[in-house]
């Protein structure tokens, strides 16, 4: 119910001036919009017995959760309104629509949040209006209301709200009330528990500081104070000011804390208000949590205060001349100098002065100088003077500060108090630098006997490499000889179907001369019946006879090649020649060009075919008219291959100071200077580049990357015909020139450095293509033979056919990709329930061997990102790559002469192709098997072979083993969610059987509920009642001469004279703090 004030005059009131209680006659509805309307109160039913009726109403007052005085108010009333007021309340409870549901106003909050037009003054009104009923409500409302709003995650709603609220939001009461309604909801112990155990919480509650609203800023301050007094909430605000310090772009975390101390609002009230505000939660940061018995934690947290120039803003504070400000700042100041009276004391000092640096490192000095630390002291310093002075030398400072920081305050077991930079744990650091000598020496025997067994090892593996080698030598030499006996043999094999074919003929003609009657007894048909009858060659025919015998004319000259051509018909003459007297792809006429007098530029074009300028526009054109018109001196002058600097000629003659020989350059600038960069980066001649071309790189001195680029530098046809023209000033060639012409002098240089390119990518290509293979055979067996995954879709087809009983069901199987739709079928009563969740909890529980499907398809991942077309063209790339180095075998072994000194192509690029063609015909029989293998897999699931990919196929696995484990996830944090939900529930019914065990009728409840705890806990902040247990102790300790009278005016504000607590004893009693502890809850034992 919610309090008043007054006496008389209000709506519903219960606890008015008067002797005799006034009659409750009407209650609170809702009117929409809103806005409230009376409604007579109704008694539906008779008043049950005077017995039962206090029993239910013992039951109603529980539930309220009123504090003891208002508890004994309403046991006083008179039978006829306890009934009126139980019936009334029920009435509430039981209407769903009513405000003494949460829904409601959740529901007008959600679409205030959606409302993205700027609210007119009014609609501020009425929000605000709605936002403190829903405050009203969290404090005055049954237990049941804190419940069933926690559970519509309600909460959520008002972070919510916080997080996207606009700025006229953000400075408007609606601000305040919203904070007000977490305040509320802080009071109850299921509230307060959910507040910090939300994750994000206490971080968005601190982003309120930065409005301007001053009532908003004390309510969120007082928030935050009343959260470092309880367990486990002091490390939540100093990470939530941490967050707002990022929030709010500020350089530390409690500027805006100092600038609110120090700034002047004009309004006396207001002002005081919020400084005593700032100072209480001060005080509660330094004082309590980490800082109660930490004497470093407090020291370091002050030390950012007075770093912000907290200490003139205190001096300046006290001219406000306020009581209670007052008593916040001289707590402040009477902690402050006990924590140094501590610190000199483990000195053996009477003072430290901590502002003087002078001061602090003679105290240092004088702690360590005696002892094994002091070396390392001196080296700490030296280093610090090797700190750099420029640029980012303030963060080197930084980055130490925070180290030691974090070292002075971490706790033993490695637990942060404050805001941990680094996530070390130093226990475990000091602990290896204390055993530094003795780690040392373990490790370095281990080592020692390491580096025994590693040359052992070493002698074993350098046996085994040698016998490896001998075998590989062996083997490639038997590969060799193979590989020569098949040549000879297929040589052999041609040999002999030629002679075959051969000998064919002359049966043929043999067999025409019988039939025919044309045989002769001569000696020559004679022998060549003979020697076809004994299966013999028909030897070549006899040389001419004298002129005067018949005989057949004498075989032609050898034509091109090397067969003799047909002769022509009798009596037809022989074919004219073609035009112009050329063959067909023999150079043109000719052309009468000139002869430079000195080498020329090459002009980069592209010249067009002879048999292409019939026809066209070249045929007529007459380029010998230009050149006898041109002043060839001067074009031979100005184009010359000479390189020359224009410094070197001066008033017509040449300098002869400092001068440099000629550069000839015949090739294209851009491609020669591209050509130079190459060559300084390789940093090898061009002998060494020659020779290691020759010897295919056996030296390893070619990067790969290099082969690359050496290829976009490969003499052309027109730059090796240019090199042939001025052979003769080889020694004046340009460096770029220089390389293409002796790289020229290379036989067939390009084709040598296609190979050894091809030689040094080949395992490259091969790893690359070869996972891809195997995941495609893996992952296709896996699916072929996977039981887990038949009985999977056994399931879902059964899931399937009951699901959509009728013109839909009634299949024998579905596609795969049916699998992935599983999830899109939302459950009717737990929307964040699929039907993969259902199956999944089916599963677990009947059938636990298909649970865990995703160990025995584990290869679906990897193939699916495999496509079959680009592998399958990979792999022909590396097949045309090996033809390519057998063509050019070929080609070298058919070369005539010996090969050139210091050329291995042959030994090298044999070898590398027998072993090369073997792991390429295992691939390519894998590939074949994987496709085989899948093919299988696409059919046994019923899909089309044509259009089927492993990118389709085993995507469609991949996709569904993801939601599969994601879903198990989901179930796992469902049941975390379900267990604190019933944990929870559980300990409401402990409390309400503990409530109902209790004595019934009147009495208070000094150990039970405890709404208004959390008010009463900051109330008890902001006067300052909550420091006083530790003041009087600090006071003690100090044993100075203060007049008896102050003392007793001190004590008297923490006590009143008639033995009754003081406001801060019964705050922490309700909250479960002792004198100067921490916070428990005393039903519960939770926040």
């Amino acid at each position: 119910m919610p309090r008043k004030r007054g006496g008389g005059g209000g709506l519903c009131g219960c606890f008015g001036g008067g002797d005799e209680p006034p009659s409750i006659t009407f209650g609170i509805v809702d009117g929409g919009d809103g806005g409230m309307l009376l409604h007579p109160m109704e008694v539906a039913e008779p008043m049950p017995p005077l017995d039962e009726l206090n029993i239910k109403f013992a039951e109603l007052v529980d539930e309220l959760d009123l504090t003891a005085e208002h508890r004994e108010r309403m046991f006083d009333l008179p039978p006829e309104k306890k009934w009126q007021i139980y019936c009334s309340k029920k009435r509430e409870q039981e209407d769903p629509n009513s405000l003494a549901w949460p829904v409601y106003y959740l529901d007008k909050m959600k679409v205030v949040m959606e409302d993205i037009i700027t609210p007119t003054e009014e609609e501020i009104e009425n929000r605000t209006k709605l936002v403190d009923s829903l405050k009203t409500a969290l404090r005055t409302q049954p237990m049941r209301f804190v419940i069933r709003f926690l559970d519509l995650d309600g909460l959520s709603v008002l972070l919510d709200f916080l997080e996207r609220m606009d700025y006229e939001t953000m400075e408007s009461p609606i601000h305040t009330a919203c904070i007000g309604c977490i305040k509320a909801l802080m009071n109850n112990s299921l509230g307060r528990a959910n507040v910090l155990a939300h994750p994000t919480a206490i971080n968005t509650i601190a982003q309120s500081l930065s409005t301007e609203n001053v009532k908003t800023k004390i309510a969120v301050l007082e928030i935050l104070g009343g959260v470092c007094l309880v367990p486990g909430g002091h490390k939540k605000v100093l990470d939530s000011m941490c967050h707002y310090q990022n929030y709010s772009s500020e350089r530390t975390r409690f500027q805006r804390l100092v600038h609110d101390l120090d700034r002047s609002t004009g309004r006396y009230r207001e002002e005081v208000n919020l400084k005593t505000a700032v100072m209480s939660f001060i005080n509660a940061v330094i004082k309590y949590g980490a800082g109660e018995d930490n004497l470093e934690f407090r020291i370091h947290l002050r030390y950012e205060f007075l770093m912000l120039g907290i200490q003139p803003v205190i001096d300046k504070m006290r001219s406000l001349e306020n009581a209670t400000l007052d008593r916040h700042l001289d707590f402040f100041q009477l902690v402050r100098n006990e924590d140094e009276r501590e610190l000199a004391k483990r000195f053996d000092m009477v003072h430290v002065d901590v502002r003087s640096a002078n001061s602090m490192f003679d105290v240092i000095k004088k702690k360590i100088a005696h002892t094994q630390a002091y070396p390392n002291f001196l080296s700490l310093l030296q280093h610090f003077l090797l700190l750099p002075n420029k640029g980012s030398s303030i963060y080197h400072w930084s980055l130490v500060d925070r180290l030691v920081q974090q070292i002075v305050l971490q706790y033993e077991d490695g637990m942060d108090p404050d805001v941990s930079p680094f996530d070390i744990n130093f226990k475990d650091v000091i602990e290896k630098v204390i055993n530094q000598d003795i780690i040392r020496q373990r490790k370095a025997e281990e080592k020692e006997k390491e580096c025994e067994e590693l040359k052992k090892e070493l002698e074993r593996k350098e046996r085994e490499l040698d016998n490896k080698n001998q075998e590989k030598e062996d083997a490639m030499s038997a590969l060799n000889s193979v590989q020569e006996k098949y040549e000879r043999q297929a040589i052999e094999l041609q040999e002999a179907k030629r002679i075959s074919d051969h000998f064919q003929a002359q049966l043929a003609e043999v067999k025409a001369m019988l039939s025919s009657g044309k045989f002769t007894n001569s000696s020559t048909d004679d022998e060549k019946v003979m020697n076809v009858m004994k299966g013999g060659i028909v030897p070549p025919p006899p040389a001419p006879l004298p002129p005067g015998n018949v005989a057949p004319p004498p075989p032609p000259p050898p034509g091109v090649f090397g067969g003799p051509p047909p002769p022509p018909p009798p009596g037809v003459p022989g074919a004219p020649p073609p035009p112009g007297g050329m063959l067909l792809g023999m150079p043109g006429k000719k052309r009468n060009i000139p002869k430079p007098s000195n080498p020329l530029k090459s002009f980069n074009w592209s010249k067009l075919p002879e048999t292409q300028v019939k026809d066209t526009i070249w045929h007529d054109i007459d380029d010998a008219k230009v050149l006898k018109i041109m002043d060839l001196t001067d074009f031979d002058k100005e184009f010359s291959a000479y390189q020359r600097s224009q410094a070197d000629e001066e008033d017509g003659y040449v300098s002869f100071k400092s001068k440099k020989p000629k550069e000839l350059s015949v090739i294209d600038g851009r491609r020669a200077q591209n050509c130079v960069i190459l060559l300084s980066k390789l940093k090898l001649t061009n002998k060494e580049i020659s020779a290691a071309v020759l010897n295919m790189d056996q030296g390893e001195d070619l990067p790969r990357d290099m082969l690359e680029q050496l290829l976009k530098y490969v003499p052309t046809t027109e730059e090796t015909s240019l090199f042939k023209e001025h052979d003769s000033a080889i020694d004046s060639m340009a460096r770029a020139d220089r390389f293409l012409y002796d790289m020229s002098k290379i036989s067939h240089y390009e084709q040598r450095l296609k190979c050894l390119y091809f030689k040094k990518k080949f395992q490259e290509r091969m790893n690359d293509c070869k996972p891809k293979v195997e995941a495609v055979l893996k992952a296709s067996k896996e699916v072929y033979s996977s039981k887990k995954l038949r009985r999977l879709l056994e399931i879902v087809l059964a899931f399937g056919n009951y699901m959509n009983r009728g013109a839909r069901g009634n299949a024998s199987g579905f596609k795969v990709s049916s699998l992935n739709k599983i999830m899109d079928t939302k459950s009717s009563v737990h929307r964040q329930l699929t039907l993969l969740h259902y199956l999944l909890e089916m599963l677990e529980k009947k059938f636990p061997e298909v649970y865990s499907l995703e160990d025995e398809i584990p290869s679906v991942h990897e193939a699916a990102r495999v496509n079959l077309q680009e592998l399958e063209k990979d792999i022909g790339q590396i097949k045309l790559g090996l033809k390519d180095i057998e063509k050019e075998l070929e080609f070298q072994k058919n070369q005539a002469g010996p090969p050139k000194k210091g050329d291995k192509f042959i030994q090298v690029m044999s070898d590398f192709k027998t072993i090369a063609s073997v792991s390429f015909s295992r691939l390519t029989d894998q590939l074949a098997q994987a496709k085989e293998k899948f093919v299988k897999s696409v059919k046994l699931f019923g899909e089309d072979t044509q259009k089927s990919t492993p990118e389709e196929f085993f995507g469609t696995f991949n996709e569904f083993l993801q939601s599969f484990s994601e879903a198990k996830v989901d179930i796992e944090n469902f049941r975390k969610q379900r267990e604190m939900e019933e944990k929870r529930a559980k300990i409401e019914a402990e409390r309400l059987a503990n409530q109902k065990k209790k004595k019934k009728g009147k009495g208070g409840q000094p150990g039970g509920p405890n709404n208004g705890e959390f008010d009463d806990l900051i109330s008890a902040l902001r006067t300052g009642d909550v420091f006083n247990d530790d003041m009087t102790k600090m006071q003690k300790k100090r044993k100075k001469s203060v007049p008896q009278k102050n003392l007793v005016q001190r004590q008297t504000n923490g006590s009143n004279g008639n033995g009754r607590k003081s406001t801060a004893e019964m705050s922490r009693e309700r909250v479960g703090l002792k004198p100067g502890g921490a916070v428990r809850d005393t039903r519960t034992g939770a926040f």
